[in-house]
């Protein structure tokens, strides 16, 4: 073998190796980034479907004992609900109207219905009155005066061993019809 092949030989198995060692970094970089993908990505994919799949589901939140509400007069009453936003967790102060009648009980969401704003319950004329826009409401949250759209939110209730248990939601301001947001 003359040298010119010999060099042209170890040139080519040169390149052989060194062509092999690149597929191989090659290869390793491209299973490392579909490793992190999947490390980073699969997360991410669950916290979207959590979200989206469990916040449908209703949370019924003890708010009182059903005989500590006085019977005839609205009372407002504080409750902490807690929430998962994904992977984050956190407690929100809500509030509801409670209205007990000798037959049954109501709960109002706190929000009136035209812009948002929370109302108020206004003893010495018997009605929610809206702060914001004048909306009045009488003491079976229907419309009186004002803008609102329509009556009072009422939220869904339950009685479970003399517990009143409610299931808070919010609902879309300025609209007639009662949507759940």
């Amino acid at each position: 073998m003359n040298e010119c092949e010999r060099c042209s030989t170890e040139s080519l198995s040169s390149q052989s190796a060194e062509t092999t060692r690149r597929r191989f970094l090659i290869a390793m970089m491209a299973t490392a980034s579909l490793l992190m993908s999947a490390i980073l990505g699969i997360p991410f994919i669950g916290a979207l479907f959590h979200s989206t799949s469990f916040s449908k589901k209703e949370t019924w939140i003890k708010v009182a004992d059903v005989q500590t509400i006085p019977e005839g007069l609205p009372i407002r009453l504080n409750f902490v609900q807690k929430e998962q936003d994904a992977f984050i967790g956190k407690n929100e102060i809500r509030s509801v109207w409670i209205l007990r009648s000798h037959s049954s009980v109501t709960a109002y969401a706190p929000i009136c219905p035209h812009a948002g704003c929370y109302y108020n319950w206004n003893e010495a004329h018997k009605q929610f009155e809206c702060p914001c826009h004048g909306s009045i409401f009488n003491i079976d949250g229907f419309v009186m005066a004002g803008p609102s759209p329509r009556p009072l939110d009422t939220l869904p209730i339950k009685i479970e061993d003399g517990s009143l248990l409610v299931a808070w939601k919010r609902f879309k301001a300025g609209v007639a019809e009662k949507i759940s947001v």
